[in-house]
Parts: structure tokens; C-alpha cells; sequence
């Protein structure tokens, strides 16, 4: 029981940092929102492009690029909010 308590914590305390680990998607793909659509389909190519100077570099940068991959999974959930907030307020304004 205790093996198993003590797995359970474990394998939670890991839920963030698999979380950073995901890659960032594109899933803003409306015909009203293409400046957040490229916004979101930049945020991908320099996530790929950050993922080719990892393997180019052998991984030796210290860190900054797993970061800076970490920060854009961040902006393009923001992306995300930003098309939801808009959608929102459209739908708003239409019911006005």
C-alpha cells in the first residue's frame, strides 16, 4: 500500500512537467482570426526550428532552447485564449 501511495505522488508531482513537455499545435483555424492563426503557425515553425538546433548542437545549449520551447507550448496557448476571447466578444456583439 505504501508502494503504491508512494508511486501515486510521485507519478503526480511528474503531471507538470510532462505538461511543458508537449508541443505547441495549431488550432486556430477560422477565417476571421488569420493574423492569430499565423501568429500560431509561426509559434509551431520556430518551435521545429528550436527542435533542429537541439539535435544540430548535440543538446549542448544549456538549457535555453528546451526553455524557449517551453515559452512558445505558453504563447500558443495564449494564442488559443486570444481567438477564444474574440469569439466571445463577437458573439457578444452580436447578441446586442
Amino acid at each position: 500500500m505504501k508502494t503504491s501511495l508512494l508511486s501515486l505522488t510521485l507519478a503526480l508531482g511528474l503531471l507538470p512537467a510532462a505538461a511543458l513537455a508537449q508541443e505547441p499545435v495549431v488550432n486556430v483555424i477560422e477565417a476571421r482570426h488569420q493574423y492569430l492563426e499565423d501568429a500560431q503557425q509561426f509559434s509551431r515553425k520556430a518551435y521545429d526550428q528550436l527542435t533542429n538546433a537541439q539535435k544540430y548542437n548535440h543538446y549542448d545549449m544549456k538549457g535555453h532552447a528546451e526553455r524557449a520551447k517551453q515559452l512558445l507550448v505558453q504563447v500558443n496557448q495564449e494564442i488559443r485564449a486570444a481567438t477564444d476571447a474574440a469569439n466571445a466578444a463577437d458573439a457578444q456583439r452580436a447578441h446586442k
